[in-house]
């Protein structure tokens, strides 16, 4: 039993890591791509994909690469629900001041990479051949410019589990600031998501449908908030729920977000923590490391005659990473700086329009429902699979660059506080003995450095000196080495004895 409760002790810990949870995910999302284009895997991984599964008395036989999609995936979301009724209910967004700042941001960050993508693929359908108004995809297959534009929708989401990952694996040293707002920009754009999901991707089919859904909501609703939960009924109306969403047409992953969003995030009963939020902590392991993991792994198992150039300048991937990698960052930081300057609005303090460049270039870390989303936007095999590359490559360039950009920032804010560590302790190192002799002359000493002392104020100037040459760049770390070399020479004498003056 002690070996069983550590096991899973173990795995609840790899599951809350969001840099070993990200790097497992994309780990199956380039073996997905690697198993659907190797010759000795691709016809056994396509044979898997295509394995359909049926329910019983419903209309629902789908594919195990869609089960990944429409089943697993409905845990993602329902993790997102938890989290989006706990942040707006004691989290960042139920104060709507404080966090009115990244949820603009998150707005214009959903904003502009459409804007960008369609005006790429604008150019290639207007200068590239075959000619205007059409465009010649990686398998040379030609299509019309409306065809392509039906994915507009693919670079506005940011995956939030990915863009924690880069932060953990780069940014230690960051203050708390940006890692909260990194965190309600990228629930917010969850929010957006799933609004947009449900509107532009869903093919509404008959009304007593809904009244099922309504129902379920309902049922859970009141099953969620008694003393002791039924899980046995509560999980059958999840099912019915994901099915009734299924038949009208609705996507069914959105039922988890309604459950989420349904189930209590106050304490009730006299329990010491909220119920969404425990329910969180204990599906956590079966999202992050079951459930997003295969969906990767099928998302981006799509097979390529050849991964060769002309699917990388594709109109359809320059478009989209071009989307993530330069519209993310740029609806954002925009839409910060006229928030904060034209809007009155304020960032937290300390923070500056500028510090938020490297985090918003992580937000160009699209993958899960950006996966989704092309899978949904286009019918065409062919653009789905080159959509799914497309977000492959821009999320793993947004990593890339967020990463270095990241590091360097977390570099001067390291160097700025190991700076302000060492002028608290030098200062330290100063002691002063003020006495008054029986004459009433009064006389100030300073204790004299011991060789010890003056060993560690030398490495620690030393250690400032490096910092300085990697946060602020050589001739400015020489300029700050020589002021405070002149300033300890002035403060530090040894064995300084003030002039005696006598009282008159």
């Amino acid at each position: 039993m002690s070996q069983r409760r550590g096991a899973w002790a173990a795995i609840r810990h790899i599951a809350a890591s969001d840099r070993i949870s990200g790097l497992i995910m994309l780990g199956f999302a380039l073996a997905g791509l690697l198993l659907a284009n190797l010759p000795l895997t691709a016809h056994m991984f396509e044979m898997v994909a295509e394995t359909h599964i049926a329910i019983p008395w419903t209309d629902i036989d789908l594919p195990i690469g869609h089960w990944a999609q429409d089943g697993l995936l409905t845990v993602f979301f329902l993790i997102v629900g938890l989290d989006l009724k706990q942040e707006l209910t004691t989290g960042s967004l139920s104060n709507p001041k404080a966090a009115a700042v990244p949820m603009i941001c998150a707005v214009g960050g959903m904003l502009v990479p459409p804007v960008i993508f369609l005006a790429t693929t604008a150019l290639f359908s207007r200068f590239a051949p075959p000619g205007p108004g059409l465009q010649t995809i990686a398998s040379g297959t030609v299509v019309e410019y409306g065809a392509i534009a039906q994915g507009w929708a693919i670079p506005t989401a940011t995956d939030i589990a990915f863009s924690l990952t880069v932060l953990a694996l780069f940014a230690k040293a960051l203050p708390g600031s940006i890692r909260a707002f990194l965190m309600t920009l990228a629930t917010v754009d969850d929010l957006l998501a799933i609004v947009l999901i449900a509107v532009f991707f869903s093919s509404l089919a008959g009304w007593y449908w809904f009244v099922g859904i309504a129902l379920c909501a309902v049922a859970w609703a009141y099953l969620v908030r008694l003393r002791k939960v039924p899980w046995i009924v509560a999980g059958l109306v999840g099912i019915l729920a994901w099915v009734c969403m299924f038949e009208a047409g609705v996507h069914p992953t959105l039922a988890g977000v309604l459950v989420g969003l349904l189930t209590p995030s106050r304490e009730i009963h006299g329990e010491t923590s909220p119920r969404a939020e425990r329910y969180h902590h204990k599906l956590q392991p079966l999202s992050a490391l079951l459930a997003l993991p295969i969906f990767a792994l099928f998302a981006t198992g799509v097979h390529f005659e050849s991964l060769s150039l002309g699917l990388i300048v594709s109109p359809v991937v320059v478009g989209i990473v071009a989307a993530l990698v330069i519209g993310k960052p740029v609806g954002i930081v925009v839409t910060a700086w006229v928030a904060t300057h034209i809007g009155k609005l304020r960032l937290p303090r300390g923070l500056r329009v500028r510090d938020l460049v490297p985090a918003s270039c992580a937000c160009g870390i699209g993958f899960t429902v950006s996966f989704l989303i092309a899978s949904l936007a286009y019918g065409d095999p062919e653009l789905s699979a080159e959509a799914r590359f497309g977000v492959l490559v821009a999320s793993l360039v947004a990593a890339a660059l967020s990463g270095v950009l990241l590091a360097r920032q977390s570099k001067r804010y390291e160097a700025k506080a190991a700076a302000e560590r060492l002028a608290a302790e030098t200062e330290s190192l100063t002691m002063e003995h003020a006495t008054v002799l029986a004459d009433g002359t009064m006389s100030v000493n300073i204790d004299a450095f011991t060789p010890e002392q003056l060993a560690e104020l030398k490495a620690r100037r030393e250690a400032q000196r490096r910092a300085a040459v990697g946060a602020q760049g050589p001739e400015d770390a020489a300029s700050a080495r020589g002021r405070g070399f002149f300033r300890s020479v002035h403060r530090h004498r040894l064995e300084r004895r003030r002039r005696p003056r006598r009282r008159l």
